[in-house]
């Protein structure tokens, strides 16, 4: 590697990779905070350890358990194949380790490694100051280290560190002209695709940056055309050791017959190569990108059959428009490091026009004011770059004015020190304050451990998306829907069995579950079509309706079903709901059920105000909402004793009545709802524990989770 150039001294050596190792011991100890912040919570421990804070990780997670214990199942949907689960595995047999040790900490440390490329990006241009003071900057920026802290086991811990490492040894190969660094390139391409596949149009992008580039600067030059030309043949949708082969061979010729590669000569290389990823559709990935992130619609449609599902990202704030301010904080701590930091960059590369060659990362970046706030990352190591160049122009303008070789060496060293602590300090300060909780608490995990002692792993828990991977690691059973698998034809069946009546809902958890099970070998794309077949109905909608009667015949039962009702969910129940509350024969929604959550109130004399214009008048029993009064259907109270066991006091005051008030006396909360959501199974199983004895089998009852077991 250049950095390791043996026309350099040793000193300068050991000086970068002394730099380079504060800077990544700097970026795991800020990484520290957190854990110091929790360490002593222990409902955030499990296994006398702390619990990852991400849920995606328990998908990883659980892949690398199965292939440690061999326990992968066909159909279990456990990623025992991908880099992340085999990765955690090999390591978890060769370090002295527990696995939750393993998970907490692995992020830190790979996440940590984005200094690496940084300071071999300045060292290029021969900066290695400047990129010390990016890499610290870089790896602990206010959205790297949010999706690489401890705790955060997630591919995110070198989804930036790859592509930068790619920049890098592309920046390296247009400044050497060297056939020795020509597969360092593909190497780190075929490295980011293996790793993380959707970085395949940032992949692309990268290529042709290097084609503009050299269009623009250097268009007569052979070598920046076979580079391109290998880039190509890396991102090609062809099996990897074909690839492989091909781009050993290619730059074998390089070494061996380098004098046939012509301008024509490479022309035609080019062009077969850029052929190659076309005919193997190299654009689409590209397409439907822009179509996810950028034209978002609100509804899903499965166009065969013309049903019309509500689209599950219009709810998740990724993919949502986000202020500029924050997006600017996310990138660089604050507006003003921000604003520095492009005016930086841009400084830059006009005097270093190699730097260009990283716009694609940076546009991926700033793609998060439209995109939604995950991409800020991708711009976060190149916009450090940017505002450490900013300090070191300002700092070597002191020549101009300080004459005396000493004292402009302190100013210029104070100045440096003094710049770097203001650009660092607003990002600290978000590192303190992110006090971000576990995933689940250890309340929560020791239900989800008795479940696993009592459910076999071929068994399924019906459950919102949010929980579906924690549930698969910490019960080793089946879910419908998780992190990864939440578009609207399957989000619907959940929701509506937890947010219709107990009857709808039995019925339709065991028939979801039946016909997903039927679909792994069958391979029909929608289960309500197919039950729609089956059970020769035209109409969605009268067969929705069917679901409500108890006489309604369902498949041979199976296997088990479990219901998983937390308490967390009371805060996303409108949201659950809304994937149902719709007619999926236009995609429009119902109106929609009315649900108020206080969880603070004020009590006076007359009246409990639980604000947002809602207040209980105690006299008369009535709801003030607003400037109306409005009678109250039921008003139940829920307590739990010492020994974990509910009581309630439901009594009926106006039967006419549409609206109900529920006070959950442990948990000091009001809920005001509609008939429709009182009635909801969720409502009536978790908060009031009042099942259908006929349907439901309550399995374990806590306050913070209750999961019920389907007699059907």
């Amino acid at each position: 590697m250049k950095f390791l150039s043996l026309k350099e001294s040793s000193l300068k050596q050991s000086r970068f990779i002394l730099l380079m190792l504060l800077a990544f011991i700097f970026s795991v100890s800020i990484r520290y905070i957190w854990v110091n912040e929790v360490g002593d919570i222990e409902a955030f421990k499990w296994n006398n350890e702390l619990m990852i804070n991400t849920n995606d990780g328990y998908y990883w997670a659980e892949g690398a358990r199965d292939i440690l214990n061999n326990t992968h199942q066909e159909y279990d949907h456990s990623p025992v194949n991908t880099p992340m689960a085999k990765l955690t595995a090999f390591l978890a047999t060769v370090l002295p380790f527990s696995f939750e040790t393993l998970l907490l900490w692995i992020p830190a440390f790979f996440g940590s490694f984005l200094v690496v490329p940084i300071m071999l990006i300045a060292r290029e241009i021969k900066q290695d100051y400047l990129g010390f003071v990016a890499a610290i900057l870089g790896a602990i920026a206010w959205s790297y280290y949010n999706r690489t802290m401890v705790g955060y086991y997630d591919t995110d811990m070198l989804v930036i560190v790859l592509p930068a490492l790619l920049v890098w040894s592309i920046i390296l190969n247009i400044k050497e002209q060297k056939n020795s660094f020509l597969l360092l390139t593909p190497f780190f391409i075929l490295l980011n695709i293996w790793w993380y596949p959707q970085s395949y149009s940032l992949m692309l992008g990268l290529s042709v940056m290097v084609g503009l580039y050299t269009l623009v600067f250097d268009r007569k030059n052979i070598f920046n055309y076979k580079l391109l030309a290998l880039m190509f043949i890396s991102i090609a949708y062809i099996y990897w050791f074909i690839k492989l082969i091909l781009l050993v061979g290619v730059v074998a010729l390089f070494y061996k017959k380098d004098e046939i590669f012509t301008l024509k000569n490479t022309f035609i290389l080019l062009a077969i190569s850029a052929f190659l990823v076309l005919v193997t559709g190299g654009f689409a990935p590209i397409l439907r990108m822009i179509s996810v992130y950028i034209f978002r619609e609100s509804y899903t449609a499965d166009t065969l059959e013309t049903l019309h599902y509500f689209a599950v990202n219009q709810t998740v704030r990724e993919a949502g428009h986000i202020p500029f301010e924050t997006f600017a904080n996310r990138i660089s701590g604050s507006v003003t490091t921000f604003v520095l930091s492009v005016i930086g960059y841009i400084l830059l590369s006009i005097r270093y026009r190699v730097l260009w060659l990283a716009l694609p990362m940076v546009g991926l970046g700033f793609l998060a004011l439209s995109g939604g706030l995950r991409f800020t990352v991708y711009a976060v190591p190149f916009m450090a770059l940017g505002v450490s160049y900013i300090i070191f122009l300002t700092a070597k303008g002191f020549e101009n004015i300080i004459f005396k070789d000493k004292t402009l060496k302190i100013v210029q060293i104070g100045f440096i020190s003094l710049a770097t602590i203001a650009i660092l300090y607003p990002n600290i300060k978000h590192i303190i304050a992110y006090k971000v909780p576990t995933v689940f608490v250890k309340k929560e995990v020791e239900v989800l451990d008795r479940l696993k002692h009592i459910a076999q792993r071929d068994d399924y828990v019906v459950a919102w998306w949010d929980y579906g991977y924690p549930i698969r690691y910490y019960a080793d059973v089946n879910t419908l829907i998780d992190g990864g698998r939440h578009i609207g034809k399957v989000n619907f069946p959940v929701s509506f069995a937890l947010t219709k009546d107990q009857i709808s809902g039995a019925n339709m958890a065991r028939l979801d579950v039946e016909y997903t099970k039927r679909a792994f070998k069958e391979k029909f794309k929608s289960n309500l079509i197919q039950e729609l077949k089956d059970y020769n109905y035209t109409d969605i909608n009268s067969f929705l309706k069917a679901l409500g009667s108890k006489e309604f015949k369902l498949p041979k039962k199976t296997t088990d079903v479990y219901l998983y009702l937390p308490n967390r969910m009371l805060d996303i129940l409108p949201t659950v709901g809304m994937f149902s509350n719709l007619d999926l024969t236009t995609g429009k929604q119902y109106r929609r059920a009315f649900f108020y959550q206080a969880k603070g109130f004020r009590e006076g004399k007359n009246v409990i105000d639980l604000g947002n214009g809602i207040a209980i008048l105690k006299d008369n029993g009535m709801l003030q909402i607003g400037n109306q009064r409005v009678p109250v259907n039921h008003f139940a109270v829920t307590a739990y004793d010492n020994f974990g066991k509910l009581h309630k006091n439901i009594k009926t005051l106006n039967p006419t009545s549409r609206l109900n008030v529920i006070f959950m006396k442990n948990y000091n909360r009001f809920l005001v709802l509609d008939d429709d959501m009182y009635n909801s199974l969720f409502i009536q199983l978790y908060v009031l524990e009042n099942y259908d004895k006929e349907l439901f089998e309550p399995v374990i009852l806590t306050p913070l989770v209750k999961v019920y077991k389907l007699k059907k």
